[in-house]
Parts: structure tokens; C-alpha cells; sequence
């Protein structure tokens, strides 16, 4: 039986289900019960902050991390119980490309087949097979120091699909990489999922999250603060979002005293100084707030309606942003558990 028939025969209900999912690094709680339910054939997203836990998720599923306490299952396969069948389930791209540096493309492929079992004459077919998939076919025999980034993580996430697992994990796929290049990461993936792939995907991109995911799980501290389809995450926080420019950003308080008596709940704070966000049940009561503030002498720079944003969903759910900028950096990442990349592969 093929992988992608072992995981139908297991996955009639969902690909993946978590309950209760712990981890712990001494005295951190780096996931904290935890509950996911993924279903075949969609892009499931877990969308967080740096330090959030959802890497430390990832490697849980995957069997890389022991699971401290809660369940987990891939296709109805328990994951603590049967590691090995999981293993043949999954494929795994990591945040950073674990290629071989001193070799080619070609021969990067054919060497991760031949550790997975494959017979040296598949190997080197589906290498080719790969390669052709990807777009790297001229780059094929150059050495990987000569790759980009983007033809690194490709790379990488081609290696992932040597046996064709009907589960993908993705960890912050898009990292680093130019928005360019980000755009044709986006369109193999759902490329994947056109295949018939299942994928798990984390990211701090907010951007990302939407574009790709049919439903989102937004994580913070290690619990699940939400979930849902990108529309619904945006809807409940409400039906649009009046954008204010204060003209006076010291006037942020006054402001949000009329809000709350006109709406009776409170506006948004956006890092930028001066700026609030109000959600609205209906688009009419942006006048009712505006006159209320004009009434008070509160002075308005700017003003727009618009529909939530994600970024406004997820500032709404946890009081701050996701922090991606960090994440840019290189050698500036470290795990959810603290430790710095360097650290994590010794």
C-alpha cells in the first residue's frame, strides 16, 4: 500500500487530530493544551508569533519532540504510539533548508531517496522527476552554494515529497526569502495541494496566513487563542473597521472614553502613535462615532472604513503584533523552547 492510500485507509475523518497538547522545557510551558483538527485536503495554518509554540507543535506531529501530555493523531495513527507509521506519513520542511552543501541538486535528491529506502535507479528517476517539478532542472548540477535562498528552500521542500506523504508540514516556509520569491513558494504549495497533499503550514506572516489557508489557528504563549476561516477570524471581530488618525496623539484617552460610550466597547491601539482601530457591527455607526468625537473636541488627520485585516484580528486577540520583523534576520531566530538555532542541530 502506497503512503497516500495508508493515509486514506487512516484518514476517512481528519488528517490530523490534537487534544490537549503539552510541552514543556523545564519550568516554560512552551505549548499549553493545545487542540487541532486538520482535515484532508486543505492548508491549515497556525499562525503566531516567534516564541508562540508553534514550531514546538510541529516537531511534536512529526515525532522530532517527545509529547509531554495530550494526544495527537495523523490519518487515525496515534502519534506517541506508532512513530514509524507516522513517519511514513509525513514530510517535513523546516524553517531553514537542510540540503547538503558540498553537493549538487541532483545529487542531494538521490541521496535523501537512497536514506528513505528508494532503490538507486528510482532514486535517481525521481530525482529527476523533482527537480523538473520545482523549476530547477538548469541548476540541477550546480553546486548548492550557488543556489538563492528561494532555489535552496524549493530545494528542500522537494526532498520532503521524495515518497510522496499525503501529509505536508511546512515550518515558516517563507522566511527570508524576497516577496518575489515568497509568491512562487505560495503557488507551489497550493500546487501541492492540487496533487491531493495535505499541508500544516505555520507562519508569522499575516499575509501569508490569509492568502494560503482555508482555516487558521492563531496561537500565542503556547494556547489557541482562535480559529477559523481567514473571513471568519476578521468577522468576529467585527463587520468593518473604522481607521482613525488622531491629529493629537495625545489625545489616545479621550478618544477612547467617546468610543467606549458610543459603541460601549473599547477601540484597538495601534502601535503607530495617534492611530485607533474601531470595529463596527455596522458600517452606519462610523458617523455616530465620528460626530461623538467631533462633539467632544477630539480632532481627526484621517479617517477610513474598511474591512478588519488580519493584523487587526490577531492585535485584537493577544494586544499586540505578530513581530515578524525579527524573524528576517538572520541568526536572530531561536525556537520556541529558547534555544538558538545553532543549539537545536548539535
Amino acid at each position: 500500500m502506497s503512503n497516500a492510500e495508508l493515509g486514506r485507509a487512516g484518514g476517512a475523518g481528519l488528517a490530523v487530530r490534537v487534544e490537549g497538547l503539552v510541552k514543556t522545557f523545564g519550568e516554560h510551558r512552551a505549548v499549553d493544551g493545545i487542540d487541532l483538527d486538520v482535515r484532508p485536503g486543505e492548508i491549515f495554518g497556525v499562525l503566531g508569533p516567534n516564541g508562540a509554540g508553534k514550531t514546538t507543535t510541529l516537531r511534536m506531529l512529526a515525532t522530532l519532540l517527545r509529547i509531554d501530555a495530550g494526544r495527537a493523531e495523523i490519518f487515525g495513527v496515534d502519534v506517541a504510539a506508532n512513530p514509524h507509521v507516522v513517519r511514513q506519513l509525513v514530510g517535513v520542511t523546516g524553517q531553514y533548508a537542510s540540503v547538503d552543501e558540498n553537493l549538487t541538486a541532483r545529487e542531494n535528491l538521490w541521496l535523501f531517496s537512497r536514506l528513505q529506502g528508494v532503490a538507486a535507479p528510482r532514486a535517481r528517476r525521481v530525482a529527476v522527476e523533482l527537480l523538473g517539478q520545482f523549476g530547477l532542472e538548469e541548476a540541477a548540477d550546480r553546486p548548492i552554494t550557488q543556489f538563492s535562498g528561494g532555489m535552496r528552500r524549493r530545494l528542500d521542500l522537494a526532498a520532503s515529497l521524495i515518497t510522496r506523504p499525503p501529509l505536508i508540514f511546512l515550518d515558516e516556509p517563507t522566511t527570508g526569502l524576497d516577496p518575489r520569491t515568497r509568491g512562487q513558494m505560495w503557488d507551489t504549495i497550493r500546487g501541492l495541494v492540487a496533487d491531493g497533499c495535505t499541508v500544516l503550514l505555520t507562519t508569522q506572516y499575516l499575509d501569508e496566513a490569509d492568502q494560503l489557508a482555508d482555516r487558521i489557528a492563531v496561537i500565542d504563549h503556547g494556547r489557541k487563542v482562535a480559529e477559523g476561516t481567514p473571513d471568519e477570524l476578521k468577522t468576529a471581530v467585527g463587520d468593518s473597521t473604522l481607521q482613525l488618525l488622531l491629529a493629537e496623539p495625545g489625545e489616545v484617552p479621550a478618544a477612547v472614553a467617546v468610543v467606549r460610550r458610543a459603541l460601549g466597547s473599547d477601540p484597538v491601539l495601534s502601535p503607530e502613535q495617534g492611530r485607533l482601530n474601531v470595529a463596527l457591527d455596522q458600517a452606519d455607526l462610523a458617523a455616530d462615532v465620528l460626530i461623538a468625537l467631533r462633539t467632544a473636541g477630539v480632532s481627526i488627520s484621517s479617517v477610513s472604513v474598511a474591512k478588519p485585516s488580519l493584523d487587526e484580528v490577531f492585535l485584537a486577540l493577544t494586544g499586540h503584533e505578530t513581530g515578524h520583523e525579527t524573524g528576517d534576520r538572520p541568526g536572530d531566530e531561536t525556537g520556541d523552547d529558547g534555544r538558538t538555532r545553532m543549539e537545536e542541530t548539535r
